[in-house]
């Protein structure tokens, strides 16, 4: 990993060590820092090595990581984005390990730019150190194809854990517990919960919000999360006049509870692989208000689990959310779809045991 944060991937490396305990002996490494849940590994007895990778190519980490490997006796080395499997490879090579490596794509960037050197890189070289390559959406897989020069990358999706994620309750019990989250109850609530990172873009949603203020003044947006752009975005909210229509929740613990409390789920990005907090939210019964980008509408078709919007489009984002706030009925009803459709595609259990099966096959290789 980069870092355990919390964060997507890095919540699933979590979610696959816990569930797998009594058939992996997992170490993890970090490149660049701990991180709160590299914190929380360590403090449950699973080894985390930070590498502290300096700029620039680091061939230290590559031989301390083959160094530990070796001494570890590890046989397979899950790699999580380009930068981590990079490593993993020039460990590789310039160590004579033989461990197996399982490349996992999480995100890509936008714009999706990969220069030439990297990519004949990937194509002559990279690629045959990468035993199996897995993206979590088509629209990744397809960029690892295409783009990067794995052309036997395969869709392996993320997942959620249900039984976590309880399904919604009646009307008495949401009002139950927006009381015990300090929500105002009988009032129109949309969330956004997504560290506050150009790549989320919550100006779009801000903006959009106007839209949504103008006919519903009582209506309320949750931005759950922390980042390097917070305070532009409260900067934002006061310029336009919002603030008392938008608030700043910060990095929550009891997110799966905010999520059975509002309407509605809205993200943003301008770029987006698969999302578990979107499927965290289409498992609680939230409808999506989406920007039509990366893997989104692999996971919500639009006026089934929700609405798509185009990247950037704060009136259509407004809008979308508008109709939806506006009718209890027809969130109920796109809500009702997105939990069955994460129970029929994106249960996490499945997902782990898949990454389980290609340990297995890579072990034994």
């Amino acid at each position: 990993m980069h870092v355990m944060q919390v964060a997507g991937a890095e919540v699933l490396v979590t979610q696959i060590i816990e569930q797998l305990s009594d058939r992996i002996d997992a170490t993890v490494f970090c490149l660049d820092g701990l991180g709160e849940l590299g914190q929380k590994l360590l403090d449950a007895g699973i080894p985390v090595i930070v590498l502290n990778r300096k700029p620039g190519l680091d061939r230290v980490v590559a031989k301390r990581l083959a160094k530990e490997v070796k001494s570890r006796q590890i046989e397979v080395l899950h790699a999580h984005q380009y930068t981590p499997f990079f490593y993993s490879a020039l460990s590789r090579m310039l160590h004579r390990s033989k461990t197996k490596i399982l490349f996992t794509e999480h995100g890509r960037h936008y714009p999706d730019i990969v220069s030439t050197k990297r990519r004949l890189a990937n194509r002559l070289v990279l690629q045959h150190y990468a035993y199996i390559s897995t993206a979590c959406c088509d629209f990744s897989a397809n960029a690892l194809r295409k783009i990067e020069g794995f052309p036997k990358a395969i869709t392996l999706p993320n997942g959620v854990d249900l039984r976590n994620l309880p399904k919604r309750g009646t009307q008495t019990q949401t009002n139950q517990l927006r009381q015990k989250l300090g929500m105002q109850t009988g009032i129109p609530y949309a969330a956004c919960i997504a560290r506050f990172h150009p790549v989320k873009d919550h100006e779009t949603l801000i903006r959009g919000w106007q839209v949504v203020n103008r006919s519903l003044p009582n209506a309320k947006l949750l931005l759950v999360g922390d980042g390097e752009c917070r305070e532009a975005c409260e900067a934002l909210c006061r310029g336009l006049g919002l603030q008392d229509s938008i608030e700043f929740w910060g990095i929550r613990h009891d997110v799966p509870e905010i999520l059975r409390a509002i309407d509605v789920f809205s993200l943003t990005s301008v770029s987006e692989a698969a999302s578990l907090t979107l499927l965290e939210a289409m498992a609680s019964g939230c409808p999506a208000v989406l920007t039509d980008v990366g893997g989104n509408a692999e996971h919500v078709t639009h006026g089934v689990e929700g609405l798509l919007a185009p990247r950037s489009d704060s009136q259509a984002i407004g809008e979308q959310l508008l109709e939806l706030l506006s009718s209890p009925n027809n969130c109920e009803v796109m809500g009702a779809a997105a939990r069955k459709r994460v129970e029929r595609d994106f249960d996490l259990t499945h997902v782990i045991e898949q990454y389980a099966a290609h340990f297995q096959k890579l072990a034994k290789c």
